[in-house]
């Protein structure tokens, strides 16, 4: 494809996306009258609106619902029922979220056509990204995609990520080749269900290719982190393996074996010095830019508490590369994208497309205040919901969405708060899940509130040149008063500095006191709630509690560190590598509301 038809395309994607936020208010209508045209007659719908299709008769009778709601139905699927029970359409998969959010996974329906809108979604991020930085097409991507092992339901579906359906789709197989989507690695390695050798065989081409490399990512921040901790491991093999030509012979699956001996079509002694040089550094700061010169950014999910990787990201990129989130998107539905890319991660916001579903949203006040209090299993008059084009700018939401493949009125558990306008369409910061709360007393905690006392608090690391690698939290009631446990991984930057437990009892008073009123007063005057203690644990503690979750059904593209544990296993190997604990030595301050 020449340079015109690229740029040609480019201005097709940037015009499609004016004309729907430009209409924004119309094509909602639209994509609603024409879910219910298809959908009518389910027995999900019919129940409530009795084969019509008017859009005033499904906002006042449809009920709001969560998860519990809907599974039977997607159970009822998966066992070798009609789909017609939730759509019109055929089910042709049942996807699964990662499980890390809130226990165990979700299942979500999908139909074909979800593809087409996933990869419409995708299309969009290349025009967007060639506005802000010129000359992507002169190179490659070293982008880092991994799929699972999929499963199968009762009646035969497929069961598997929405990731992993899409890379082993037609939309990504056979996608066209053209400059802005090449990538280092080939699909073999990406379609490897062994993550390790996966990991291998992507990072091996993306060393063979290092000089052609424009750009860097991962999806999730903290799968690109654990690729460095991989290659901190095996730089010295990978090197082996381009000095001499040959592949390392852990790597066992024919498909990459082939794919990468392709790459590795003679050996190649400088490359492999090049590199050896760069690793074999005492110091990995800006290791990233070292390896790949020519990357211009690093793209990657660093929202929500995905912003705890940005800290390391920065340094091994010695903060030179921007860190881009380009897209909005779960498992449920595609919802929208970042149309300012190189913006600060503080500043990341979303535009919804309105054509990706119908989107209505859960008003939870000016400063979010009611996302904790609205239960999650409540039920929400229907009349209490707002539509895409008429929430408010500086107010709080829960994002509530209807989709083609039988989801309606489904709360998607993410809090958004909305930054502004582009054209009809409003943009999103996404704040934090709804149910990811520590809680022991009167107390809530949200992820939001935790990710922000902890970022205070870790700046006492700082002048000892201590990095906060990764944190986890649980509400431990084991004892009375219950108390808030904080899991901290720390990294020594300098192995010539040290830090004593009183500066863990700092940090541990800091992230008290940056906690809201309810939990200072429970602490502080009311003793309902015991010291807050952190636990460090030993370096590579969290690779662990990965592959743990991992071996349990997670995916290595979805996983997200969960926040707050619940699952008895995952703690008992947080706590088998605990190195020491320290709490806080006095209560936070705290003052009456009126006094």
């Amino acid at each position: 494809m020449d340079g015109k038809k690229l740029e040609y395309k480019g201005e097709n994607a940037l015009k499609e996306i004016e004309k729907l936020t430009t209409t924004a208010g119309e094509v909602q209508y639209g994509i609603l009258k024409e879910i219910l045209k298809r959908n009518a007659e389910t027995e999900y719908l019919n129940k409530y609106m009795k084969g019509s299709i008017d859009v005033s008769q499904f906002k006042s009778c449809v009920p709001v619902i969560t998860y519990k709601n809907i599974y039977p139905y997607i159970q009822r699927i998966a066992n070798g029922e009609d789909s017609f029970l939730i759509t019109g359409q055929t089910i042709t998969e049942i996807l699964c979220s990662s499980g890390t959010s809130a226990g165990e996974p979700k299942l979500t329906p999908s139909i074909a056509e979800d593809l087409d809108r996933r990869t419409f979604l995708y299309n969009l991020i290349m025009p967007i990204m060639n506005q802000y930085i010129p000359g992507l097409d002169d190179g490659k991507a070293m982008y880092l995609y991994f799929v699972k092992a999929e499963l199968s339901t009762p009646c035969g579906l497929p069961f598997r990520t929405v990731l992993t359906s899409y890379y082993k789709s037609k939309h990504f197989k056979c996608r066209t080749r053209d400059p802005f989507n090449d990538f280092t690695s080939p699909d073999q390695a990406i379609l490897c269900n062994d993550s390790n050798q996966s990991m291998y065989c992507q990072l091996l081409a993306g060393l063979v290719h290092r000089h052609q490399v424009m750009r860097l990512g991962a999806v999730f921040a903290s799968a690109l982190l654990r690729a460095i901790s991989f290659l901190e491991r095996k730089w010295a093999q990978l090197c082996n393996d381009i000095r001499t030509g040959h592949l390392d012979l852990s790597i066992i699956d024919p498909a990459c074996r082939s794919a990468m001996m392709s790459i590795l079509s003679s050996p190649n002694p400088d490359l492999a010095d090049e590199i050896e040089s760069i690793c074999s550094r005492p110091s990995w700061k800006g290791i990233l830019c070292h390896l790949w010169p020519r990357a211009k950014y690093i793209e990657a999910v660093v929202t929500g508490s995905m912003a705890q990787y940005i800290p390391p990201l920065e340094y091994y990129s010695a903060g030179k590369l921007p860190l881009v989130c380009t897209m909005y998107a779960s498992s449920e539905c595609y919802f929208g994208v970042n149309l300012k890319p190189i913006c600060d991660p503080a500043e990341v916001a979303f535009t919804l497309l309105p054509n990706m579903g119908y989107f209505e949203f859960l008003p939870l006040g000016e400063n979010g205040a009611l996302a904790m209090d609205i239960d999650e299993e409540e039920a929400v008059p229907n009349d209490r919901l707002v539509d895409l084009v008429n929430v408010k700018v500086g107010c709080y939401y829960e994002l509530v969405v209807t989709t083609f493949s039988g989801l309606y009125r489904y709360r998607i558990g993410d809090v958004l708060q909305v930054t502004g306008f582009h054209n009809q369409a409003p943009q999103f910061r996404f704040i934090c899940r709804r149910n990811v709360v520590l809680s022991v007393d009167n107390d809530k905690t949200n992820e939001e509130d935790l990710h922000r006392s902890i970022t205070t608090a870790k700046k006492l690391l700082e002048p000892y040149n201590a990095l906060l690698v990764e944190y986890t939290s649980y509400a431990d009631t084991s004892s009375v008063p219950g108390h808030y446990v904080l899991f901290w991984e720390i990294q020594m930057v300098d192995s010539a500095t040290s830090i004593d437990a009183k500066l863990l009892q700092e940090c541990c008073v800091t992230v008290e006191e940056e906690l809201d009123y309810v939990y200072r007063q429970c602490r502080s005057r009311e003793k309902t709630i015991g010291p807050l203690e952190i636990r460090v644990v030993e370096p590579g503690t969290f690779e662990a509690l990965m592959d743990l979750i991992i071996s349990q059904g997670g995916s290595i593209n979805q996983y997200k560190t969960p926040r707050c544990i619940k699952s008895s296993t995952a703690l008992k190997l947080l706590n088998s590598h605990a190195l020491a604990s320290f709490s806080s030595p006095r209560d936070p301050k705290w003052i009456p509301l009126n006094g």
